[in-house]
């Protein structure tokens, strides 16, 4: 519902794929069907051919299946039988997990997971957002009635002006501490990429703009650090036993990591 709401709202298309052990690769990229007529191939676009894609319970597709999204979310392209194609622009993927039931699931393997800028739960709503949901379904589904109020294709031009958010160079040691941290923490066998840096970087720089500022603040990092880095750790096994977690350890980092606020400019 949430990926159709933000479709509907910058009016570009939706397409989703519910993930299940028999989907293949072709299913997600498409497939070249022989055509009598003209007695050649024909490329079919699969859903991945979309601004904005969720991949529902993804970790019910198999790890095949789940490596034809590598080159999407990576490149914006899709090879298929040798043949390279551009994705539309914007193209955003968004998927969910079942995080409970385990049961004819396949774990993400740690290079896809480092190709979500973020994975965030929603939990559950409080008590007078429930009720207000409640109401507001009472009779017609409110997305029925949801209209389009910005243009979707504004959106690379938007991403390209972040850029022009100013990161200090003391918040950009700043970020690079806390991901050398993740690398060098007892608890982590395998911490954050490059990519987790350069996602920090980017959302903060996000983040920033959305609230009206051309330049990034310390809590914009602090706010971010456990969305972008958690879910690129690998814990050690023994430290899942004592019931640590990714975010948890984001949170220590956080407490422990220094910031030089003496040096940053005016």
């Amino acid at each position: 519902m949430l990926a159709r709401a933000a479709a509907i709202s910058m009016g570009i298309n939706f397409k989703r794929v519910q993930c299940t052990p028999d989907l293949l690769p072709n299913d997600i990229t498409g497939v070249s069907v022989f055509n009598q007529q003209t007695n050649g191939f024909e490329f079919r676009p699969g859903p991945v051919f979309a601004n904005i894609l969720l991949a529902d319970e993804i970790n019910r597709a198999t790890p095949r299946t789940q490596a034809a999204l590598l080159e999407a979310m990576q490149e914006r392209q899709v090879t298929v039988d040798g043949v390279t194609r551009a994705l539309d622009k914007p193209f955003i993927v968004l998927a969910t997990q079942n995080p409970i039931e385990f049961e004819g699931t396949f774990p993400l393997p740690e290079a896809q997971l480092d190709r979500f800028l973020i994975r965030l739960s929603l939990g559950y709503l409080a008590s007078d957002d429930e009720k207000q949901m409640l109401r507001n379904l009472k009779t017609t589904h409110p997305i029925e009635s949801l209209q389009q109020v910005v243009d979707g294709n504004d959106l690379v031009e938007l991403h390209e002006s972040i850029s022009n958010v100013n990161v200090d160079e003391t918040l950009e040691g700043y970020i690079l501490n806390i991901v050398r941290a993740t690398r060098e923490h007892g608890d982590v066998s395998l911490g954050a990429s490059p990519r987790g840096s350069l996602a920090l970087y980017k959302t903060s720089q996000a983040f920033a703009a959305l609230r009206g500022r051309d330049y990034v603040i310390p809590d914009d990092i602090k706010l971010l650090a456990p969305l972008a880095l958690a879910h690129r750790l690998i814990l050690k096994p023994e430290s899942q036993l004592r019931g640590r977690t990714a975010p948890m350890i984001v949170e220590e980092i956080l407490e422990k990591t220094a910031l030089d606020i003496g040096s940053l400019s005016k």
